[in-house]
Order: structure tokens, then sequence, then C-alpha cells
């Protein structure tokens, strides 16, 4: 019977400079993770670590799985083996507080497509407790219209909805999945200006892209990235 190849450790820090970076008491470290589908091993002993004010990036080939440990990072897939440990003021989250603390944008973030932006926004604001206007303050920020049925969409505009998704209860911990994919110049604008502001508050992101290429104009500010290999 064939069996999976031992886990390969692979290890890095990565920070961005800012205002929160060298004294921030927020830390997100994950160590060894390992995940598998099957017979099929896709993290093989990966470790990393991101602090407030920082940005860590995770490029890699397609299948590499870059995705699947944003998703373990996010709580939506369980690690077979592996720790994450998020600190907040001395004190470690539990799963609970790290999923209500995460905002996600991934390309398998989908919609209720009958809705319109705002109404998809709006639906998840009362999920989350939200006063509703913040979903309006978003969507006018990425040059969304409001009424335009979320179905009716461009794949650049449904990416300016993700953002919004990701941003809509100013989570501590941003991760996201090919974020600049789809975009033109003046979306890409908008969410490097949006992440910036993120980072500038003591926030931490987590940003998975096949290349360094696709954030050009943030690429600058990643001073260490992981590199998965398929």
């Amino acid at each position: 019977m064939p069996t999976s190849p031992p886990p390969v450790e692979s290890s890095i820090t990565g920070s961005v400079e800012g205002p929160g970076t060298k004294t921030s008491s927020r830390s997100l470290r994950f160590q060894s993770l390992v995940r598998s589908f099957g017979r099929l091993p896709v993290l093989r002993g990966v470790s990393g670590e991101v602090a407030g004010g920082g940005t860590l990036l995770i490029t890699g080939s397609n299948g590499s799985g870059k995705s699947t440990l944003l998703q373990c990072l996010a709580g939506l897939l369980a690690p077979d083996r592996g720790s994450i440990h998020w600190i907040e003021e001395g004190r470690e989250l539990s799963a609970e507080e790290r999923r209500q603390s995460i905002g996600f944008a991934a390309p398998v973030l989908s919609f209720y497509e009958p809705l319109t932006t705002l109404e998809n926004l709006e639906l998840f604001s009362g999920l989350r407790g939200v006063p509703p206007q913040r979903g309006q303050e978003l969507l006018e920020r990425v040059g969304l219209p409001l009424s335009r049925p979320a179905g009716a969409l461009s794949s650049g505009m449904a990416q300016r909805l993700r953002w919004c998704f990701a941003l809509l209860h100013s989570p501590t911990l941003l991760l996201l999945d090919e974020p600049f994919q789809n975009l033109d110049a003046p979306g890409r604008r908008v969410g490097a200006e949006l992440l910036q502001e993120h980072l500038d508050q003591g926030g931490m992101a987590v940003i998975a892209s096949p290349e360094l290429d696709e954030l050009r104009g943030i690429s600058h500010h990643i001073r260490e990235r992981i590199h998965l290999d398929p």
C-alpha cells in the first residue's frame, strides 16, 4: 500500500514596516501544519508568523496548497497535524474568537445573486451585528453600485464585493486569497489603500498569490514570504 511522504518542514516569519509592527502585542503563529486530502498530501509541515501591522505573503504554483493554508487559518478546514496560536495582549484566543476576528476573501466566496450588492452586505451586517450603513460605506469606497444585483456583476466587480465582505466587521486579521485577481488599475489602487489602512491600524494580513507580480504596488511592503511547492 502506498504511503504519503513524510512532512517537509518549511518555516518563515513575515512582517511589514508600520506603526504596529515593533511594539505589537498581537501575533498569529502557525507551526508544522499538515493537511492531506485522502492520500494526497497538500501541506507538509508549514510554519510561519505575522504580527500586528504585518503582512505575510504565501506564493506558489497552482495546487501547492496556498488556499488550503488560508482555509486552515480561517478555521474552515482542520489541519491533520500542527498548531495555530493567536495572541492578543498576552492571551491566546480560542478558535471561536479567532473566527469572529477574521476577514476572509477568496475566489470561492459566493453571494446571493438575486440580491443587490447592498442587500447582500446588509444581510451579513445583521449576522455580524454590524450597523447596516457600514456596507454602504464600503460599497461607495470601492466604487460599486448599490442597486446592482450580485448575479449581474463582472468578475472585477465581484472581486471588489469580496473586499467589502472581508472588511465588513473591521476584522483584526485579513486572509486574502488572490485579492487583486480580475481588478483593473483603479480597483487595485483601492484594494492597496484598504490593506494599508488595515495595517496602519495594527491589523494583520496573510495574502496568498501565485506570484509576487500580482501584488505590484504593495510588494515593497512585504519583507518575507512562504513559498509552497506542489
